[in-house]
């Protein structure tokens, strides 16, 4: 009976380490037309199993006036928590970076200004960028087209990051283990 009890935990253990290694996948889908956004953020592990969805503008939203006063201090006090935290959070930031794998980055923005001059000179510059990603990236597909019909900002994506949670344990068990990203953490869910 306790080889059979010690099995199963091995097989979860190992299940566990699997999970943590092949990670999350990160999928978000967005589509912006003039004023209406609409969109859709996925989390999925095992890179096929949905654990969490949000679609956006959600179907319950609603138009709730809060006192902006109250969080405006609110604001004021988190930021006041951060301040001694941003060193820390760079550190994390290195290493989150090294956790990542950006699996697919497709955005394709219509960009135009009511003057056609500024329209085709920022276009340019937008280009060189797309250009620049592009060819550095070999999953990055960024496009952009001009539109000289007034000004109009629509950006169409589709954005895919592999995350590979093992890798981020130890910076973040390091990064909790700072005083003041405890007084932080805290202090946000203290409200």
């Amino acid at each position: 009976m306790l080889n059979i009890l010690l099995m199963i935990i091995l097989i979860i253990i190992i299940f566990i380490i699997i999970l943590l290694y092949i990670g999350v996948k990160i999928a978000f889908i967005y589509d912006k037309k003039g004023s209406k956004l609409k969109g859709c953020l996925k989390i999925l592990i095992l890179k096929k199993i949905k654990v969490y969805s949000l679609e956006f503008p959600s179907k319950d939203e609603k138009n709730d006036d809060e006192d902006k006063d109250e969080k405006d201090r609110d604001g004021k006090k988190i930021f006041e928590l951060a301040k001694p935290c941003f060193k820390y959070f760079k550190e994390f930031l290195k290493s989150f970076t090294k956790c990542i794998h950006i699996a697919k980055l497709e955005n394709h923005l219509i960009f135009g200004l009511d003057s056609y001059v500024d329209t085709a000179k920022y276009i340019g510059y937008i280009w060189s960028l797309t250009s620049v990603v592009n060819s550095t990236h070999e999953n990055a597909r960024l496009t952009a087209e001009p539109s000289f019909t007034g000004s109009v900002l629509d950006v169409k994506g589709e954005n895919e990051l592999d995350i590979n949670i093992l890798k981020l344990i130890p910076p973040a068990i390091k990064l909790i283990s700072k005083k003041e990203v405890r007084n932080l953490i805290k202090g946000v869910r203290n409200g």
